[in-house]
């Protein structure tokens, strides 16, 4: 596991109890499911990981950047407030 995949699941798994994958948070991150069960360790990712290794992530993962963003925004109007990805462009999430 490498060190941001590490860096994530810890974060996100520690509260919950869960011991998800990389692959699993991959798949949550990017399904708008998520946000209609409001998912917590996807809401996890979005709220509590820092926006740098957010980004690594979904670069690690080869999750889609827009899929994300716009997830983001979804729990972002959910929780009230604005998460990181939600305000990113495309342009910020793709590596340079």
């Amino acid at each position: 596991m490498s060190v941001v995949a590490g860096k994530v699941l810890s974060t996100v798994n520690a509260p919950y109890g869960t011991t998800l994958s990389a692959e699993q948070l991959a798949s949550k991150i990017s399904d708008p499911a998520s946000a209609v069960s409001f998912d917590p360790s996807a809401f996890s990712f979005f709220s509590e990981v820092d926006e740098s290794i957010q980004i690594s992530f979904l670069d690690e993962m080869h999750v889609d950047p827009t899929a994300a963003s716009d997830l983001a925004r979804k729990f972002s109007v959910l929780a009230g407030y604005p998460l990181p990805l939600a305000r990113a462009g495309q342009q910020m999430l793709l590596p340079v």
